[in-house]
């Protein structure tokens, strides 16, 4: 997700200020489909490794309780940040909507970071 989530920061989010009027409500509308797709598993996987390594950890129940808090930020980000972003896209590009979504995703680029660094140090 960490690798994802730089792509989604650097490269996709800002993109949305480069589709045009006439044909951003269907662009919107298809990025919402296609990037379910994509993150919809990886993330599931996510959730569920994240109660797993609390229950049974590898070591200290330390860093997958940390691992899962910031998790659940990321998750918070997702729902009242990123997600009513994206409705407002559907409706039409809105310069100011997408400046707030590219601003309010570094809460989830930095938490997917944290958390693989977490995870490289239960694996260390």
């Amino acid at each position: 997700m960490a690798g994802l989530i730089w792509f989604v920061q650097i490269v996709h989010y800002p993109l949305f200020h480069k589709v045009s009027a006439d044909t951003s409500v269907a662009y919107a509308d298809e990025h919402q489909t296609r990037t379910a797709w994509v993150v919809g598993l990886p993330m599931l996987i996510e959730g569920i490794t994240t109660v797993w390594l609390f229950f049974d950890p590898v070591g200290s129940r330390v860093l997958p309780l940390i691992g899962g808090l910031v998790l659940a930020k990321v998750h918070l980000s997702t729902i009242f940040l990123q997600v009513p972003r994206h409705g407002e896209l559907t409706r039409g590009y809105n310069r100011e909507t997408v400046s707030k979504l590219v601003t309010s995703n570094w809460v989830r680029t930095i938490g997917w970071s944290v958390r693989a660094g977490i995870a490289v140090a239960i694996v260390a």
